[in-house]
């Protein structure tokens, strides 16, 4: 049996009649003479921004003037695990759940809370008001760029030394109430604390009130160029909050007015000097 000759065509015509283009045909993958490059660009960008993803990074590569594409920053950037991390949402303490009662006389409750701001080019003010909750008098209200657990109680330690200290302090969740710092300070000087359920604000309504008024009297009425200047204006509206300024749930009295009232009811010469 003859045996068939080989037909030979053209390479035109063999991808022709495979539906494939020349160039893919005669394509090779080499290595990529910038990927080590890269790669070390891309490691040092995710470093500096680490809450980045690939398509940030990919941008900022852009600016940088970095002809690449999406799909290989993002190969790249899997390779050497730079996946951000999604973080864990902060769980609350279990609280007992308890009705908001006004207390009876002074110190026997006070509420702390944190008040944000910023200075005029944007470093960031924080504001611990602490309230008293039957007099509705100030008691302080520090500005500082931090205040952590331990500022807190040096704080309240302070305040001891001219007023005393409450029977009960009402605070809301945040890690500066929940942390060893206060929990220790206040055993020790037997103080309790009582914390409000995680995200229910009208549970320590006394002090939610007075940060309302203190944002839309005071912070929101100044642009503090620094520090020093902002602890004195707070300073001024505060002696004003509590000596000048009528409290509706007061029957208009200041809070200063009202405390003086109620010394004077409910106090002996003695006890009256202790308390001036």
């Amino acid at each position: 049996m003859a045996m068939r000759a080989k037909t030979k065509i053209s390479e035109r015509r063999a991808c022709q009649l495979m539906a494939i283009s020349r160039t893919v045909l005669h394509y090779a993958p080499g290595r990529e003479a910038d990927g080590g490059q890269l790669r070390c660009r891309i490691v040092e960008l995710a470093a500096q921004r680490r809450r980045f993803g690939y398509r940030r990074i990919h941008a900022l590569l852009r600016r940088e003037g970095a002809e690449v594409n999406v799909k290989r920053v993002h190969r790249l950037y899997r390779l050497e695990k730079l996946q951000v991390r999604r973080r864990k949402r902060r769980e609350g303490v279990a609280v007992e759940r308890r009705p908001l009662q006004r207390p009876t006389a002074p110190n026997q409750v006070w509420s702390i809370d944190f008040v944000s701001d910023s200075l005029e080019y944007g470093r960031r003010l924080k504001c611990l008001t602490i309230v008293d909750d039957f007099t509705k008098e100030s008691i302080d209200i520090v500005v500082d760029h931090g205040i952590g657990g331990a500022y807190v109680t040096r704080i309240l330690d302070r305040i001891g030394q001219f007023r005393g200290l409450p029977q009960v302090i009402r605070t809301d969740q945040g890690p500066e109430f929940t942390g060893k710092a206060l929990d220790q300070w206040a055993w020790q000087r037997g103080v309790a604390l009582r914390l409000i359920e995680a995200g229910k604000p009208t549970q320590n309504a006394y002090i939610e009130s007075f940060n309302g008024k203190f944002r839309d009297e005071c912070l929101n009425e100044h642009w503090f160029r620094s520090l020093v200047e902002a602890r004195a204006i707070v300073a001024g509206w505060r002696q004003d909050y509590n000596q000048r300024r009528p409290h509706s749930a007061l029957k208009y009295r200041t809070p200063a007015e009202f405390a003086a009232a109620f010394r004077a009811r409910h106090a002996g010469p003695e006890r009256q000097e202790a308390w001036s």
